[in-house]
């Protein structure tokens, strides 16, 4: 539990900060919400969307976090968890227990999607393949 001395108010409006890219992964845009600066690192909160088409994907990984939960906000994303592939889709929460092998290797042009982890600097560490992955949807071409 967390010592409310420990942690602050916190309240971020959408003109407060911005997207930006520099995150965990280069093909999405990340918006902080101020959560880990409010609990001193214990939780992250923060908006991911789509940036470019997935050409591979994330690869095969696992987070070394205590809790994790995704909120797909709009559009879609699909995953493969261990050998099960996910569609997840806007008003989906997935809650992915610590140490998953799990691997994002699709999503719409529109994905984006609410992200809370503990500890806010959580590691991502590469792991062999659970399964085979199925290939992506094309973009459509923008006009």
């Amino acid at each position: 539990m967390l010592d409310k001395a420990e942690t602050r108010f916190s309240h971020v409006k959408p003109s407060d900060t911005q997207y930006v890219g520099g995150g965990l992964r280069d093909f999405f845009l990340y918006r902080d919400l101020g959560i880990a600066q409010a609990t001193h690192g214990k939780v992250i909160a923060h908006l991911v969307k789509a940036n470019m088409a997935p050409e591979t994907g994330t690869g095969w990984h696992r987070h070394e976090a205590d809790f994790q939960i995704v909120f797909m906000l709009k559009g879609w994303a699909r995953f493969m968890y261990e050998d099960k592939e996910t569609l997840v889709e806007a008003g989906d929460v997935v809650h992915q227990r610590p140490g998953i092998r799990h691997y994002l290797f699709d999503y719409s042009p529109d994905m984006e999607y609410l992200e809370i982890v503990s500890p806010a600097d959580f590691k991502s560490v590469d792991v062999e393949p659970a399964a085979q992955v199925p290939a992506s949807t094309p973009w459509p071409e923008k006009a």
